[in-house]
């Protein structure tokens, strides 16, 4: 599902329109990524958990020329399902 069968769903769901449901659709988008950018995790309690996860410095192999690399420490989003969508996937 691509964003925009996402906000027609939404829409379809909540019965509002279409503008409204994108409205709504990128201010929870907004503030998943702003909590994210400052630290902080969101917790949707049975949904799931956003946080951020952070890397150490590891060693690697660049594949085109077989050099030896080091890639860097660093940051990246990362998402936790919650039970009750665990559970709605499995059944």
């Amino acid at each position: 599902m691509k964003k925009t069968e996402f906000i027609e769903a939404v829409a379809e769901k909540a019965g509002i329109s279409k503008t409204e449901a994108s409205k709504n659709v990128n201010a929870v988008l907004d503030v998943i990524t702003d909590s994210l950018a400052t630290g902080d995790s969101v917790v949707l309690t049975g949904f799931g958990t956003f946080k951020v996860r952070e890397t150490k410095k590891r060693n690697g192999v660049n594949p085109r020329t077989k050099q030896k690399i080091v890639i860097p420490a660093s940051k990246r989003p990362s998402f936790s399902a919650g039970a009750v969508l665990k559970k709605a996937v499995s059944d």
